[in-house]
């Protein structure tokens, strides 16, 4: 495929660039560019200045509230999002459940969700794994029993991402135990302040509290909130799996950790050289920014796919996306040596305006590391992945 961008699509990047240097905070982007911890208001604010520019969901129809971009101008709208240090648009919402509210929900459904996602006036959590049931999906627990017009809703969600910060939470329960168990699910869509609903902190070895454990104790969701068909919801998790998937792939973000990367093992020293003219770090180096390469080729022929929803070819890319975010952490925190050792949580919170050790750049390294063992992990682990790529693609 021809990778040039072509005169019109220039022009374009030409405008974002424009756009986001005039309109992105320098606080924000310093705490992006940082790897410093962003606060909910952080996440709110830079999504409703994209959304008020009307760039908020660029893969929407245009009826929904989309930009009619093509694909390659959404990837070079991301890319330079990512260049320039914004803080992301959270998934949950715009990425994750809209597009299963397009496509399943009803007409109702759309008119009140949809505009309410689109300016973040809804924050949006995703409830799908539970204790015993992660990769192993369809064997989830938590059960929603129909009494009138409203499904009552008992059980248990764990490692839900910032849902101490959300409105509204799209869930997978079961409705149905004497079916084959993909065939008893349902996707209900819930207001987290309903009685019932406590949501408890996982603190992670970063010390920060990303993840959460929620749990529903006779919570009444109206059956309204229903999408789509009882007991079809397995059907929709997969499309919003899809997605999911796709989206970890963040080659934008990697691409921008790349050139950190190698500022900083430019910094850094060995034998009174900087760590760059060390053949053996420079060969790691060049090998993952290969692999990157090889990866946006393979993004980029996947979505000009424009009418073909995610397949199993998402699978491949969430592989290969989270392990070279991995492999970037892996080689900053090499690049820093015992230097990666001190652990400063102030300054990751903003509390410190810089470092107790004096490397800004190199004080959050660690807990990025840690944080980053993760993406192999959610939105199905690496290892469910490649049995679905042996099934699917292979043939085997």
């Amino acid at each position: 495929m021809d990778l040039t961008y072509t005169a019109a699509d220039l022009a374009f990047r030409d405008g974002v660039r424009a756009f986001l240097d005039a309109n992105l905070p320098s606080d924000l982007q310093k705490k992006v560019r940082n790897h410093l911890r962003l606060s909910r208001q952080d996440y709110v604010r830079w999504h409703q200045i994209v959304a008020r520019q009307g760039w908020a969901a660029p893969a929407w129809p245009v009826e929904y509230g989309g930009t009619g971009w093509t694909p390659t101008q959404r990837h070079i709208w991301e890319e330079e999002c990512a260049r320039a240090g914004t803080p992301p648009i959270l998934p949950f919402g715009v990425n994750m459940v809209a597009p299963v509210i397009m496509a399943f929900g009803n007409q109702a459904q759309k008119a009140h969700y949809l505009p309410r996602i689109l300016n973040c006036d809804d924050w949006w959590c995703q409830g799908y794994s539970e204790p015993g049931s992660g990769s192993d999906l369809a064997s989830l627990k938590t059960s929603a029993e129909r009494v009138g017009e409203y499904y009552i809703v008992n059980g248990q969600k764990t490692w839900t991402t910032l849902a101490q910060h959300a409105d509204m939470i799209f869930c997978l329960v079961r409705t149905d135990n004497t079916a084959r168990k993909q065939e008893g699910i349902s996707f209900l869509l819930i207001d987290m302040k309903s009685p019932g609903i406590t949501v408890r902190p996982i603190v992670m070895l970063d010390e920060d509290h990303e993840v959460n454990e929620v749990f529903f104790d006779n919570v009444k969701v109206p059956v309204l909130n229903l999408i789509g068909q009882e007991n079809k919801g397995w059907t929709y998790a997969k499309y919003l799996l899809g997605h999911e998937r796709t989206g970890i792939t963040a080659v934008g973000r990697s691409k921008r950790e790349l050139l950190f990367l190698k500022k900083l093992a430019s910094e850094h020293y060995k034998h009174g050289k900087p760590l760059m003219q060390d053949p053996v770090f420079a060969a790691k180096v060049a090998s993952l920014e290969i692999d990157l390469m090889a990866l946006e080729t393979t993004v980029l022929r996947v979505i000009t796919r424009e009418s073909h929803a995610p397949g199993p070819e998402a699978s491949m890319l969430k592989v290969r996306g989270s392990e070279i975010q991995q492999q970037l952490t892996e080689l900053m925190v090499e690049a820093l040596g015992p230097d990666a050792l001190p652990f400063d949580t102030d300054y990751l919170e903003g509390k410190a305006d810089h470092a107790v050790t004096g490397d800004d750049a190199g004080a959050p390294l660690t807990a990025y590391y840690f944080n980053f063992r993760k993406t192999s992990i959610y939105g199905g682990s690496n290892e469910i992945q490649k049995n679905i790529i042996t099934q699917m693609i292979l043939g085997l």
